[in-house]
């Protein structure tokens, strides 16, 4: 019988909604479906304080700095997530990463045995992958300099220069 607690085995388990969210994102997680109604229960309960404005208008609108509003590259304007949820999410995301840690750390203490044979399993099943994708890596930068070089030749002819000789 395991002895893992069952908040971890919760966080490996396959999520019930299939449904992809299509809103923004903050850490990776949907801010209107998952971080306000959590937010908003955290704040029920006297666990945080984020102030009324921040969930109510959770995104805002990014201004340059003469005041003008900021658009991207592509002609969009730029929205950011509103200090107070952002800093409550990463210290979510600090709490969350500790925990990870602090389990991980406490299997190493309780079983270094067996999670240095896990180590070493992983790192013999994941060897020959490795090395495939060194071989196919080192094989296709060797042809992306050769297109290259007989790029840059054909345009020297083009231009009516001799071409130099390169080799890889």
């Amino acid at each position: 019988m395991s002895d893992t607690p069952n908040y971890i085995k919760a966080l490996l388990l396959p999520s019930s909604n299939g449904n992809k969210p299509r809103a923004r994102r903050v850490w990776g997680i949907d801010l209107e479906t998952i971080w306000l109604p959590f937010f908003t229960a955290t704040n029920t309960m006297g666990d945080t304080a984020i102030p009324a404005d921040a969930m109510g208008a959770p995104l805002r609108l990014g201004y340059n700095p003469d005041g003008s509003v900021k658009f991207s590259k592509t002609g969009r304007p730029v929205t950011k997530v509103v200090k107070d949820i952002a800093d409550s999410v990463r210290m979510v995301k600090d709490n969350f990463t500790a925990g990870l840690m602090a389990y991980a750390n406490g299997v190493i203490a309780d079983n270094p045995d067996g999670y240095k044979a896990q180590v070493e399993m992983a790192r013999e099943a994941g060897e020959p992958i490795l090395n495939k994708d060194s071989v196919n890596l080192s094989k296709a930068m060797a042809e992306a300099v050769a297109q290259g070089v007989e790029e840059a030749q054909t345009k020297a002819r083009a231009r009516g220069k001799k071409a130099v000789a390169v080799t890889a």
